[in-house]
C-alpha cells in the first residue's frame, strides 16, 4: 500500500449521499458533506493531483459541437483537454466537478431506451454515487494505476453500500460500462468526460468481472494499465467485501 496523503478529504455536495457508505473504511457521509480519509480509504494513493476543466465550460462549448468527417469526437474532446484543462491537487473540486459529469451522464431521461426495466432512478443514483467517487482513482500516461479505492471494484462496492445481490450488482455494472453507452451515449460519455481530463475505460469485457473502469488521459498505456489491473485486484476486492452487512445484523 502506497498512501502519499493523509490530509481529510472533503467536499459539499448539491445532493446527499446514501448514508450507507459510511461502511466503507475512510468515508464518511453527512447529508450533503461527504469526507474521505485517503489513509483509510485507498488502497492505492500514489498521487493527489488530477486534470480537470470546469464543467459550465464543457457544457457550453463541447457538448453541443458535433463530430465531423474530418475531427471524430475523441479528436473535439482531446482538444478541449488541451486547451482548458488544469492540473490541481484540490480532491474536492475533482469530486465536484465528477458529481455534474455523471448527474447528467445518468439521467432520468435515458430510462426509456435503456431496455432494462430492472433498472429505476434510484440505480441511477447509486451509479451517480460511486461514479462520483471513481474520479479519485486515476492512471498515469504510462499505463501505470497510481490510485485505487474500493469503486474500483464496483459491484463489490455497490454491493456493500446498497445491499445489492450480485446479479443485481452485476446488472448495475454492466449499465455502466456497457448497456447505458449505446453509441448515442457513447458520445455523451466522451464530451463529458473532458471535464475529468480524459476518457472513461475498463479493464472489464463483455460482463462484469470486477475490472472496474478510470478516466484515464488520452494516450496512456492500455497494455499496462491491464497488466497492473490484474496484478492487484483480487486480493483487494475481498476486501471490500469483507465489508458486507448480513441481512441479519
Amino acid at each position: 500500500m502506497t498512501i502519499i496523503d493523509t490530509e481529510i478529504i472533503t467536499v459539499e455536495l448539491p445532493t446527499a449521499f446514501d448514508p450507507r457508505w459510511n461502511r466503507l473504511p475512510g468515508i464518511s457521509v453527512e447529508g450533503r458533506v461527504l469526507a474521505i480519509d485517503p489513509a483509510e480509504y485507498f488502497f492505492r494513493f500514489e498521487t493527489n493531483t488530477w486534470l480537470v476543466s470546469d464543467w459550465e465550460l464543457v457544457r457550453s462549448e463541447l457538448l453541443d459541437v458535433d463530430e465531423t468527417s474530418e475531427s471524430a469526437v475523441e479528436q473535439l474532446a482531446l482538444d478541449f483537454i488541451k486547451d482548458h484543462s488544469d492540473s490541481t491537487s484540490d480532491a474536492a473540486r475533482v469530486l465536484a466537478t465528477a458529481h455534474e459529469v455523471y448527474t447528467y451522464l445518468f439521467r432520468k431521461e435515458h430510462l426509456a431506451t435503456l431496455g432494462l426495466p430492472q433498472i429505476t432512478t434510484d440505480h441511477l443514483r447509486m451509479l451517480r454515487e460511486a461514479a462520483t467517487l471513481m474520479a479519485l482513482n486515476k492512471v498515469e500516461l504510462d499505463g501505470h494505476i497510481s490510485n485505487v479505492g474500493p469503486c474500483w471494484f464496483f459491484p463489490a462496492a455497490t454491493s456493500v453500500v446498497f445491499d445489492l445481490d450480485d446479479e443485481m450488482g452485476g446488472l448495475l455494472d454492466e449499465v455502466y460500462h456497457g448497456g447505458w453507452f449505446n453509441e448515442h451515449r457513447r458520445i455523451e460519455s466522451i464530451k463529458a468526460h473532458a471535464a475529468l481530463g480524459g476518457r472513461l475505460v475498463h479493464g472489464c469485457q463483455s460482463v462484469p468481472d470486477q475490472s472496474g473502469g478510470v478516466v484515464a488521459p488520452y494516450g496512456a498505456s492500455m497494455a499496462t494499465f491491464r497488466d497492473d489491473l490484474a496484478a492487484f485486484k483480487e486480493g483487494w476486492i475481498e476486501q471490500v467485501y469483507a465489508h458486507r452487512v448480513s441481512p441479519t445484523a
